[in-house]
C-alpha cells in the first residue's frame, strides 16, 4: 500500500492514572466510545501520575479522603466498589503509588503496539484494585491481566523491573502535565496537529459521544 493512500484517523487521547477512582467509573465508557467509533477514531490511553514520590505511602493516610469519594463515583458513574478494595483501605498499609500500574500499563503498549488492548488493559489493571483489592505493587499481580491478550508473561515481567520501563512512565507523567491536565480523567481529541479538550472529569457515554459527534463534524467541515 502506498504510505501517502493511509488515512491518520483522530485520536481520542483518555488521559487517566490507574489509581483514581473516577477514571474506574470513566474507563467503560472509554471502551464504549472505542467500540462505536471504531474505524472513525483511534482511542489511545496515557496514565498520569496522580500519586506519586512524596505523595506515595500508605493509603491510610488519604483513605478518609477516598472513603467519601466512592459512594458519589458509584452513584454517577454505575460503577462498584468491591469490598476487597475497602478493605485494603480499611487496614491502611498498602502503599498508595501510582508509578507501578503505569509501568505496567507502559510494559504492555511497548509489548502488544495495539492502542486498543492497551485501553482495555488499563481498564482490567483498574478493576484489579478497586474490585478485587489486589496489590498493583506486586508483579504477580499482572501474571493473570496478561492471559486474555496472549502476551508472553516473562518477557511483560522483564519489562515491568526494567529501569527503561521506569523511566517512560515518568516521562509519559511529563508529558501529561506539559499538556497542561490538572484532573484526572481528561479526555483529548487530537485531529491532525490541532488538539481539543472533550472532557475534564467524568462524562457519561452519551454525552461523550455527543461531544465528540459534534467535533468530528465541525471538523469534516473546515
Amino acid at each position: 500500500m502506498n504510505p501517502k493512500s493511509i488515512v491518520q484517523l483522530p485520536e481520542l487521547l483518555y488521559i487517566h492514572d490507574p489509581l483514581c477512582g473516577w477514571c474506574y467509573g470513566m474507563s467503560p465508557v472509554i471502551n464504549q466510545v472505542q467500540r462505536e467509533f471504531a474505524g472513525r477514531v483511534d482511542v489511545s490511553v496515557l496514565c498520569g501520575g496522580m500519586v506519586r514520590d512524596a505523595d506515595a505511602g500508605p493509603i491510610g493516610e488519604s483513605w478518609d479522603y477516598i472513603r467519601q469519594s466512592l459512594v458519589q463515583v458509584e452513584d454517577v458513574t454505575g460503577v462498584a466498589f468491591g469490598e476487597p478494595f475497602k478493605a485494603l483501605g480499611e487496614a491502611g498499609t498498602y502503599h498508595h503509588d501510582s508509578e507501578p500500574p503505569s509501568r505496567a500499563i507502559v510494559a504492555f503498549r511497548h509489548l502488544t503496539q495495539d492502542p486498543a488492548r492497551t485501553v482495555a488493559f488499563a481498564h482490567a489493571v483498574q478493576t484489579a484494585f478497586f474490585r478485587d483489592g489486589q496489590d498493583l505493587n506486586a508483579a504477580a499481580t499482572y501474571a493473570p491481566l496478561l492471559a486474555p491478550f496472549g502476551l508472553d508473561e516473562a518477557e511483560f515481567l522483564r519489562r515491568f523491573a526494567a529501569s527503561e520501563t521506569a523511566t517512560a512512565a515518568r516521562q509519559e507523567f511529563a508529558a501529561v502535565a506539559r499538556i497542561g491536565v490538572q484532573g484526572f480523567p481528561t479526555a483529548v481529541v487530537r485531529i491532525g496537529e490541532q488538539g481539543y479538550v472533550l472532557t475534564r472529569g467524568y462524562q457519561p457515554f452519551e454525552q461523550l459521544r455527543a461531544g465528540l459527534e459534534q467535533l468530528l463534524l465541525e471538523e469534516s467541515g473546515r
